[in-house]
């Protein structure tokens, strides 16, 4: 099974900082886990959203996905990732770390998607980045036994 995670980040050239967002979907696009994270020293937009996709592959390793497509509105980055040439610009050591862990999936691809179909995680992004706060959620489902007896016994059974 084929997971997506979709990354964003939002930057605050002010005070040189970020927030990384990451939203993990199963194949129905139901939301798995989010999480957002906060970077100092950030010096460009672009180190931004190579900070995310990092991340983004971090998460995936982390939860154990084997196949997963790695989804992003960054061009730059997203093109970057796909290609093994070597990256001499401001984010090639981040580029170097991403194909690094890249070996780590069984199978993984990097997608450009348009911001309209990223509003979720960019939206996250500049409130984890306005709240200065991270957060990690993951959902938790309830196994079948425990959704059986709910249904069976809405009341008390008495």
């Amino acid at each position: 099974m084929r997971e997506i995670i979709q990354f964003d980040a939002a930057f605050d050239i002010r005070n040189s900082r970020s927030a990384s967002v990451l939203v993990v979907r199963d194949q129905k696009g139901v939301i798995k886990a989010s999480k957002s994270i906060l970077h100092s020293n950030v010096s460009s937009p672009f180190v931004a959203e190579a900070c995310a996709c990092l991340e983004a592959t971090q998460l995936g390793i982390e939860m154990g996905l084997g196949s997963v497509t790695i989804m992003g509105d960054s061009k730059t980055v997203i093109n970057k990732c796909q290609t093994t040439v070597q990256d001499k610009s401001i984010i090639g050591v981040t580029i170097k770390d991403i194909q690094s862990n890249k070996s780590r999936f069984k199978e993984i691809s990097c997608r450009f998607i348009q911001r309209i179909e990223n509003l979720r995680a960019y939206k996250l992004a500049k409130d984890g980045l306005k709240k200065g706060e991270e957060l990690y959620q993951v959902r938790e489902t309830l196994n079948y036994n425990e959704t059986t007896l709910e249904e069976k016994w809405p009341q008390n059974p008495d």
